[in-house]
């Protein structure tokens, strides 16, 4: 283990004065001393809050931000909801899964940069689109309640700065494991957050980056 890792794993994670659930601060803890994120940076995505962490590879918090998720309320994606027309995406379908992710950079179909959780779900964290002035993500993402903030197909939605400047370069410079916490599950129990990394069952990993021109990249916005 490298000095940086086994400082990392001594400290754990290193919130600073940001506001934070209990959930976050067990996962983003556990993901440091355990080791689970691999000397990768963090991100921690607090579906009920609303908001997205970004921890460095020694465990120090970057900076976080308020995030749009899926409208629908579930911790699973429904099979084939990625090979789909978004016409064709139920309001049921919409959710924004939970698991542990490798981040992937990549593009979408239609040449976007974004950074990829769930590549065969077509679920990514990307810049907030305001579109559809009916949706209002901007206004959403400022409000200061987290229960105006599921409006999207599936996808992450981030504050243009927040992904310009923290997401994106750290995915970039070092890599990210990120962490979606479930919102239906005690979260403790679904990654197996003690002393050990949590086991194939809890976690839905897919490496490598891949990019391309298929349909179902510019899905689930």
């Amino acid at each position: 283990m490298s000095p940086a890792v086994a400082g990392a794993a001594a400290a754990g994670a290193q919130l600073g004065g940001e506001p934070a659930s209990a959930d976050v601060r067990l996962v983003a803890d556990w993901a440091f001393r355990s080791g689970d994120h691999g000397n990768r940076a963090v991100v921690v995505v607090d579906k009920k809050e609303a908001k997205v962490f970004v921890f460095d590879r020694q465990g120090r918090l970057q900076s976080a931000a308020p995030a749009l998720l899926g409208s629908a309320r579930g911790d699973h994606t429904v099979p084939g909801v990625g090979d789909k027309p978004l016409a064709q995406v139920l309001p049921a379908e919409r959710t924004t899964p939970a698991g542990r992710f490798v981040a992937e950079p990549g593009v979408n179909a239609q040449g976007e940069d974004v950074v990829w959780v769930d590549y065969g779900a077509a679920v990514s964290m990307h810049r907030v689109r305001a579109n559809v002035r009916s949706e209002r993500r901007l206004e959403r993402l400022a409000s200061p309640t987290p229960r105006d903030n599921r409006i999207s197909f599936g996808c992450i939605n981030l504050p243009v700065s927040f992904y310009e400047k923290v997401l994106r370069p750290t995915v970039a410079s070092v890599g990210a494991v990120i962490y979606v916490l479930p919102e239906t599950q005690p979260v403790a129990r679904f990654f197996g957050a003690s002393d050990t990394p949590p086991t194939a069952g809890h976690a839905r990993v897919r490496q490598g980056q891949r990019a391309g021109d298929d349909a179902a990249l510019e899905r689930r916005p």
